[in-house]
């Protein structure tokens, strides 16, 4: 490991806080953990270790292992600028950064959060304090994933009203045309309101098979979703066609529809070929609805298309994948809850195929997962 920081055994580690923490009071350990790391992996992610954090921590502060285990650490042992602790903030700034580059590496995602050690006792009972520093970790990702999700979701109809505002100012539009998108812009805003007011049911902090109650007309649905993106259509110049079925009914209620109808085929018109293609279908299969999106566009590879299901799939800057943000996880929880399934293959078009699963409203079939 030539060029990087050595590392600290966590006897050395605890010597040196104990040491800190007579002089500033509180010291911030990152925790980064590689559960069940086989020891064929472990030198190549101590060297990883080593060498992400050299272009993050400062001098004074202090890197550890101990050969054998799943943890590594970061002691911020240098003095904050002007006697002041480091914030909360860039400390978790630096054990992101420093999480992705070894995953970068190694290939694999590692459990990452952080804790103020503010006593000897925290780092005799070391263990512990991984676990308090873990969990604090994962509550922070909970909340962002929450966050995350609100802020995915409030994005689309916010787009399409004011794509449609934008429309009505900017041009000469016959009554009839303003009309129609005033209605289009008003539905959007309440189901904005409404996803507002029930924000929760779909956070990832919730991912339960609780069911999705309702009936709804997908034909209508994808009709609707297709006039309320029509916005960002024109703008990337997409041809959005539509072949529906009258009148198909699934067991999902109306909002969670619209949900997974507007992040499919918003996904599928920003990733179709420039000024390309994009078709909707809906059509019964007893004793299911199918919902399909097809686009012109550069398709998916077989061995990313469960992975474009994960809940913050992009972060992965290694694997950058289209499609692969927070929707297509909102969209298969909602579609699961509804006792559906969703999957991706190639399309007809040349690029890819989505395809929803969704009870028909007269099968017999269970509205909820058991």
């Amino acid at each position: 490991m030539s060029g990087t920081r050595r590392l600290s055994s966590l006897r050395q580690l605890g010597t040196l806080i104990g040491r800190a923490l007579d002089e500033q009071g509180g010291v911030p350990l990152l925790i980064l953990r590689l559960p069940e790391v086989a020891q064929r992996l472990e030198r190549q992610t101590v060297e990883a270790f080593a060498r992400a954090a050299q272009s993050v921590v400062r001098e004074g502060d202090r890197l550890a292992h101990e050969p054998g285990s799943d943890w590594f650490a970061i002691a911020m042992l240098a003095p904050a600028r002007h006697g002041v602790r480091m914030p909360s903030l860039d400390v978790r700034a630096a054990l992101e950064r420093i999480a992705a580059t070894m995953s970068l590496v190694i290939g694999k995602r590692l459990e990452t959060g952080w804790w103020t050690v503010a006593s000897r006792r925290e780092m005799d009972e070391f263990d512990v304090t991984i676990e308090r520093a873990l969990g604090r970790g994962a509550r922070e990702r909970e909340r962002y994933e929450f966050l995350a999700t609100v802020g995915h979701e409030l994005r689309t109809p916010l787009t399409s009203i004011r794509g449609y505002i934008e429309t009505l100012l900017d041009d000469d539009l016959d009554p009839p045309t303003a009309r129609r998108f005033l209605e289009v812009a008003r539905s959007e805003a309440l189901r904005l309101g409404r996803l507002v007011d029930g924000m929760l049911d779909f956070s990832p902090l919730d991912l339960s098979p609780q069911p999705v109650p309702g009936v709804t007309d997908l034909a209508q649905a994808a009709h609707a979703a297709v006039e309320a993106l029509a916005p960002l259509a024109r703008q990337a110049s997409m041809h959005v066609e539509i072949r529906c079925e009258a009148a198909l009914r699934a067991r999902i209620g109306s909002d969670a529809c619209m949900h997974v109808l507007l992040n499919v085929i918003e996904n599928a018109i920003k990733y179709a070929s420039p000024a390309g293609r994009v078709r909707v279908s809906v059509e019964r299969q007893d004793p299911f609805v199918h919902l399909v999106v097809d686009d012109d566009g550069p398709g998916i590879p077989t061995s990313q298309r469960e992975r474009i299901f994960e809940h913050r799939a992009r972060g992965d800057a290694a694997r950058r994948t289209r499609g692969s943000g927070i929707g297509l996880a909102i969209v298969r929880t909602i579609v699961a809850r509804a006792a559906g399934t969703v999957c991706v293959e190639d399309s007809p078009l040349g690029g890819a195929r989505f395809t929803i699963r969704l009870p028909h409203a007269k099968a017999d079939f269970p509205s909820s997962l058991s």
